[in-house]
C-alpha cells in the first residue's frame, strides 16, 4: 500500500475547501457569541472513563481507544464533545445560574455514523446548563437556525421536533431487558410496524398499542393531537405533546421553514431525556444539525443539572453549500524596496489580501486569482485593476 494513502472515510481538506471551513467556523462561533455563549476547549483526548460517563453504548462503540504510556490507564479520542462540556460545567466552571457554553473542534468516530461521512467530522454545539423551561429549548432551536441561516441556508430548511419522555413514558413498567429494548428502538426508527408487533405482543396493552401508535405519528402538527388521542391517560406524554405544541409554536414565525414531528424518532446518543430535534436541508442525506434536551448528562460528573443543546458537523455543513467566490487579492512583485514592502504592509493592515510573486514564477497558476496588482508610477506604488 502507498505510504500516501489515508484510511476509509478520512480525507485531508484543500486550499479552497479549507478557507470555507475556517470562514464558516468562524461565523457559527460569533452567532453563538452573539447570544452570549462562551467558548471552550476540551482536550481531544480524556480518560476513558470520563470520557464515556454515562453515554451509552452507541458512543462506546465509536469511540477509539489506547492506552497512555505515561500512566498505563486506558484513554480514548472523543467521538462528541457533550460529555465534555457537561464535565467543564460541572466541576470546572460549577457556577449556580445559567452557563451557555460553545466549542468547535474535531471529533473521531471508529466507523462514518451515517453514509458518505467522514470518521473526523469538525464539531461545532452550543449549549446551556442551569434552566430547565422552554425558554431554553426555544433558545437552542432559535440559535440553530440562525447558525445556519448565517451559513446561507434558509429555503428549504425542515425542523423534525420529537420528545425522548413519549417512549420512555410508554416503556414505564415493562420488564424488558436491555437488549429486547433496543430491538424495539431500532423497530421504532425503522418504522418496522411487523416487527413491533412481533416485539410488544406480550407487553401491557397500554405500553403495546401506544408503541404501535408511534410509528403512524410523524408529519405536520396534527400528529400532536392525533397523539394526544392515541396515547391518552399517561401525564408524562401529555405533558411532552403540550411542550412540543407550545415549542412549534415560537418557531412559527421563522419564514421558510417548515416544521415536522415523528414521535417514534429514537436516533442519538442514550443521553436524550426530553425534547429532540433535527434539521434538515437541502443536499443532505440526514439531519444536518442534531440536539435536544439531556438533563441527566450532568449526573456521573456529580452535578445533575438541567441541559440542552445542539451539535452540526462543520465539513458536512461545507458539502451542501455552494462554494464561495474567492474573496478579492492583490498581486505585488518581489522587491527588497522599502517603499514597496511599506506599501504592501499598509494593505495587509487595511484587510487586504496580497500575493508577493516570487521571482521565475510570474506565469504559474494563481490560487488567489488575483484581480489587481501592485505597481510602481512616478515613484508611487498604486493598486490597479489586472
Amino acid at each position: 500500500m502507498s505510504a500516501w494513502v489515508l484510511p476509509d472515510h478520512i480525507a485531508d481538506v484543500l486550499p479552497s475547501e479549507a478557507r470555507h471551513i475556517e470562514e464558516l467556523r468562524r461565523q457559527l462561533l460569533d452567532t453563538a457569541r452573539g447570544y452570549g455563549y462562551e467558548l471552550v476547549m476540551p482536550p481531544l483526548l480524556e480518560h476513558l472513563e470520563s470520557l464515556l460517563s454515562g453515554t451509552g453504548e452507541a458512543l462506546d462503540l465509536q469511540t477509539f481507544k489506547l492506552v497512555d504510556q505515561l500512566s498505563g490507564r486506558s484513554m480514548g479520542l472523543r467521538a462528541d464533545t457533550t460529555p465534555q462540556v457537561a464535565r467543564i460545567d460541572a466541576h470546572l466552571l460549577n457556577r449556580d445560574g445559567v452557563a451557555r457554553l460553545c466549542y468547535c473542534g474535531p471529533v473521531l468516530h471508529t466507523r462514518p455514523d451515517r453514509p458518505h461521512a467522514t470518521r473526523e467530522p469538525l464539531q461545532f454545539g452550543a449549549e446551556i446548563y442551569g434552566h430547565a423551561g422552554l425558554e431554553a429549548d426555544t433558545e437552542t432551536l432559535l440559535l440553530a437556525l440562525d447558525c445556519l441561516d448565517a451559513a446561507g441556508l434558509r429555503d428549504g430548511v425542515i425542523v423534525d421536533l420529537a420528545d425522548a419522555r413519549i417512549v420512555r413514558a410508554l416503556f414505564a413498567g415493562v420488564p424488558v431487558d436491555a437488549a429486547a429494548l433496543a430491538r424495539v428502538h431500532a423497530a421504532l426508527a425503522a418504522k418496522d410496524a411487523s416487527e413491533l408487533h412481533l416485539l410488544t405482543k406480550d407487553f401491557p396493552a397500554a405500553s403495546r398499542d401506544g408503541l404501535r401508535a408511534l410509528v403512524q405519528l410523524y408529519g405536520d402538527a396534527s400528529v400532536l393531537d392525533e397523539a394526544a388521542k392515541a396515547l391518552k391517560g399517561t401525564p408524562a406524554v401529555s405533558a411532552a405533546l403540550a411542550d412540543l405544541k407550545q415549542l412549534a409554536a415560537g418557531l412559527n414565525g421563522s419564514a421558510g421553514r417548515q416544521i415536522s414531528f415523528d414521535l417514534a424518532d429514537l436516533r442519538g446518543y442514550a443521553y436524550y431525556s426530553g425534547m429532540r430535534f433535527g434539521i434538515y436541508v437541502p443536499g443532505a442525506a440526514d439531519s444536518l444539525v442534531r440536539g435536544g434536551r439531556y438533563d441527566e448528562v450532568g449526573a456521573v460528573f456529580g452535578r445533575n443539572r438541567p441541559a440542552v443543546g445542539f451539535s452540526l458537523d462543520v465539513r458536512e455543513l461545507v458539502g451542501v453549500l455552494p462554494a464561495r467566490p474567492l474573496r478579492a487579492a492583490i498581486r505585488a512583485p518581489w522587491s527588497d524596496a522599502a517603499g514597496l514592502r511599506q506599501a504592501i504592509a499598509q494593505l495587509r493592515k487595511a484587510g487586504e489580501t496580497v500575493v508577493c510573486v516570487l521571482p521565475g514564477h510570474g506565469s504559474e497558476i494563481d490560487e488567489f486569482h488575483c484581480d489587481r496588482e501592485l505597481v510602481e508610477q512616478a515613484g508611487q506604488w498604486n493598486v490597479r485593476a489586472i
